[in-house]
């Protein structure tokens, strides 16, 4: 993660509520050169008000440690943000109409982007068709991509624009069709553009608490110029840590451009709303079984060659199939490296939602992170969900077992694969927490912790993401109810509940009740954002 080189002053905070595992009664904090230097009480803050440059009244406000989104893919999130979002169109009719606006609203743009349809979530469940697309467009150039970015349409215009292609039929663009038009897409983004959506995306991120970012970049997601852009704009500006993954099988290509690690969404298959994922049987409304992208020889050679280099290795694998693919590549490379050494190197899996009981084991044995997306669920899960639709209920109610995952120890990182979900990370705690399916359901402090300290651990830092002396001063202020202790409940996996434990409490996430606001988002020290009017 980029570390900032200049320290801001020392601050007190007081007269609130701190959640630190150090002092679970604390209510005020002491951040010194960029980090935590004491939490305590009240009245043990006196003894360094004279000492302080600053003193901040919390006013009874939440202090949490800043959450951590273990996915995003910052350029598109802002490009989301100030472009044509569809996820809210409640059908086609709706839909084709947000698109005619903005192509009217924006004349000059060489290529109209787009994002977040959803047809199976629509009346009729049909996607546009491309003579729609260029009637709501003008025949202009327009790539619009569903909901899990593992497809699109697209309009004739930018079809021009990729030759190569010849005959693609009308339906959505999958696999190599997708990826050449999506590279057409963005190639057609200038630099400033790219910029200004990258800022948007961190100032957004940072607006809601969220310190950290794990960006997934690589070939056919975004580019060179696009990933060592973010970086670099992370490092120079005030706003959320970034930590790079770049998804190539090259781990010369990863370390050259700064990337924590070969990794993210080096895809081993696609995703289950496009038909794609790899499934060991096939699809209940298609007489397929998804789109496999390496086999377990390629990933024991990518995990054999990233352990050896010292670098993380990490697939994105949601089919039960490519999660097989990746167990056993994984297995393979730790037969030849020594099971301690592939552990060590802290490989991931990327959403890893068809899991088995016998995959959840291997992840524990070999050291793997889940680094998984709990708003899919809350999304598309359900009886009457994409995922039933695509799956059949049996398969579907299996998807996403956070439970069991943390029963058997493998580390969580949770994240929001944004633009695919809104950067929402209380939204996130509680769809880990009130998952659809109660047996997968963990409590509301399991989650939470996977959201602050998994995401720092998932990129190999043991020592932050928790509001203790020494750690760096990552954290955010909150204006939200009263704090609860979880209670017993047969629908969660469980924790210590007795307040006499001295666990500290957190904001009641229960369905209904409104989330937590975000007054100050505080970076190694530094505060990236402010709520206007606080």
């Amino acid at each position: 993660m980029n570390e900032r080189t200049d320290q801001p002053s020392t601050v007190l905070l007081r007269r609130g509520e701190v959640h630190s595992p150090a002092d679970p009664f604390a209510t005020a904090m002491v951040v010194e050169h960029g980090q935590v230097a004491w939490v305590g009480s009240e009245g043990a803050a006196d003894a360094f008000a004279d000492g302080v440059d600053e003193t901040v009244d919390l006013d009874g406000a939440l202090v949490t440690p800043a959450f951590t989104d273990a996915h995003v893919h910052a350029t598109a999130t802002g490009l989301a943000l100030t472009g044509l979002d569809l996820s809210g169109a409640p059908s086609l009719a709706d839909a084709l109409a947000l698109v005619r606006e903005f192509a009217a609203a924006r004349p000059h743009d060489r290529v109209l982007l787009g994002h977040g349809w959803d047809a199976s979530r629509w009346p009729g469940g049909r996607p546009p068709g491309r003579a729609e697309l260029d009637a709501a467009t003008g025949g202009r150039p327009l790539y619009l991509s569903r909901i899990d970015v593992h497809s699109a349409v697209v309009t004739t215009a930018l079809l021009d624009l990729v030759p190569s292609l010849g005959a693609t039929g009308d339906g959505p663009l999958t696999r190599d069709a997708h990826h050449a038009v999506r590279s057409a897409a963005l190639g057609a983004v200038t630099e400033a553009q790219r910029t200004e959506a990258q800022r948007a995306a961190l100032a957004h991120a940072a607006s809601l608490g969220i310190g950290s970012l794990h960006e997934c970049g690589g070939p056919g997601i975004s580019s060179e110029d696009d990933f060592t852009g973010l970086l670099r704009l992370a490092a120079a500006e005030p706003g959320p840590r970034v930590t790079g993954y770049w998804a190539e099988q090259d781990v010369d290509k990863a370390r050259e451009l700064g990337a924590a690690g070969a990794a993210g969404d080096l895809f081993v298959d696609g995703a289950l709303g496009s038909h794609t994922a790899c499934l060991h049987q096939p699809y209940a409304d298609a007489g397929h079984t998804g789109t496999a992208y390496l086999d377990a020889d390629a990933v024991a050679a990518h995990v054999v060659a990233c352990t050896e280099a010292g670098l993380q290795a990490g697939f994105h694998a949601i089919g039960d199939a490519a999660v097989t693919a990746v167990v056993e590549g994984v297995r393979a490379a730790a037969d030849k490296l020594g099971t301690a050494r592939v552990r060590a190197g802290r490989h991931r899996v990327e959403h890893a939602e068809m899991l088995t009981p016998e995959s959840i084991a291997a992840f524990a044995d070999l050291g793997l992170t889940a680094s998984v997306q709990p708003a899919f669920d809350a999304l598309w899960g359900g009886a009457d969900g994409m995922y039933a639709q695509r799956l059949g209920a049996e398969r579907a109610g299996a998807l996403n077992p956070f439970a069991a995952l943390l029963r058997a120890g493998v580390p969580l990182a949770l994240g929001s694969d944004s633009p695919v979900t809104p950067l929402d990370p209380w939204g996130t705690v509680r769809a880990a927490a009130f998952h659809r399916t109660p047996g997968h359901r963990i409590s509301v402090r399991a989650a939470f912790a996977a959201h602050t300290r998994g995401g720092w651990r998932a990129a190999g830092r043991d020592d932050a993401g928790v509001l203790v002396p020494g750690a760096p001063a990552d954290y955010a202020v909150w204006r939200t109810g009263a704090l609860v202790v979880q209670a017993p409940d047969d629908r969660v996996a469980r924790w210590s509940t007795d307040p006499r434990s001295g666990t500290p409490g957190l904001p009641d996430l229960t369905p209904g009740h409104d989330l937590p606001v975000c007054l100050r988002t505080v970076v190694g020290g530094r505060t990236v954002f402010v709520r206007p009017s606080e």
